[in-house]
């Protein structure tokens, strides 16, 4: 056995001094393509701080946003691929932004490298506290009794909450009218004051605000923070399980041993017990992933929400 540690710790060695063979020269410029104080620059924070002290430059966020995410999100694009500019890639602007723009200015999966999937927060459907569904089933039978008039809000038109909308609406054979709001802050305001019939936001911005009421968690398995809220699939609707979704990406051409201590460092960010807490707080649920897993889950994603889009017809121009 101890023959077999020897060997093993040096067959291991020359991976971990490959993995860090590459430092920065400078500060590294990390792009969040949203406002600060959202779901986005929230998972960008967590783990920037501990990056910075690893890699021994500071990793600085910078929030670039606009439409839905893609002016951010073409910066990185057209970036030196030198390892100083990345970007929080996103549902919105890599997973849903490919199908519902007709013209994006980058491709998501040519002009990136997609290095570590950071987290992936469940979607819920919430309505006011004071409402009388209790479970989808019950927002169904309103649905159904009122075809059209029951109204879902969503952070704007070709949002990943309105492509998930959609889905639903398709999937429960109901009729919804989509109401778009700038912004989730104002959508998730007018749930809180009842004026609004019901939306789909993730589980960090539904919390445990006791205004609100939680009617499914749209992942496969019950969140530990929030035992007591009924799955999607509990409720009998599998294909409906969906999530917002962040990783961290650079420009396409990136060198792999850039893109590997990247991927290092950001993975051991998210081990790191002060970060896993708070991640575990907005209920974020993901393993870690290889860069080639990463690449293939962003490829995945584009292709699901591209059909969602192409049946529903949810483009933003």
């Amino acid at each position: 056995m101890k023959r077999r540690s020897v060997l093993a710790s040096l067959f291991a060695t020359p991976a971990i001094a490959q993995t860090q063979a590459w430092a920065p020269s400078r500060p590294v410029r990390l792009v969040v393509p949203f406002p600060p104080g959202g779901a986005t620059d929230v998972v960008a924070r967590l783990v920037a701080q501990r990056m910075g002290t690893a890699l021994g430059q500071p990793v600085v966020v910078e929030n670039r946003a606009g439409a839905g995410g893609t002016v951010g999100s073409d910066f990185v694009a057209k970036s030196t691929p030198d390892g100083h500019t990345l970007v929080v890639s996103n549902i919105a602007s890599h997973g849903v932004g490919p199908s519902v723009y007709r013209a994006l200015p980058y491709d998501a999966m040519r002009d990136f490298t997609h290095i570590a999937l950071l987290a992936a927060i469940p979607n819920v459907l919430i309505v006011n506290a004071a409402r009388p569904e209790r479970s989808v089933a019950d927002f169904i039978a309103t649905a159904r009794l009122d075809p059209g008039g029951v109204r879902v809000a969503s952070p704007g038109n070709g949002s990943s909450s309105h492509v998930t909308q959609e889905l639903f609406k398709r999937l429960a054979n109901i009729e919804l009218t989509h109401v778009p709001y700038r912004g989730s802050g104002p959508a998730f305001n007018d749930i809180v004051a009842n004026q609004i019939e019901g939306m789909i936001t993730t589980l960090q911005e539904a919390g445990r605000n006791e205004r609100v009421r939680i009617l499914a968690v749209m992942s496969r398995e019950r969140v530990p923070g929030w035992p007591d809220v009924p799955t999607i699939v509990e409720q009998g609707f599998p294909d409906l399980v969906a999530s917002t979704w962040f990783g961290l990406s650079g420009p396409a051409g990136l060198p792999a041993p850039v893109a590997d201590r990247l991927h290092a460092e950001a993975i051991a960010a998210l081990a790191a017990s002060d970060v896993a807490q708070r991640r575990a707080e907005i209920g974020a649920q993901s393993p870690p992933l290889s860069r080639a897993d990463y690449t293939a889950f962003v490829a995945a994603e584009i292709a699901r929400w591209s059909e969602v889009v192409r049946v529903s017809g949810a483009r933003v121009d």
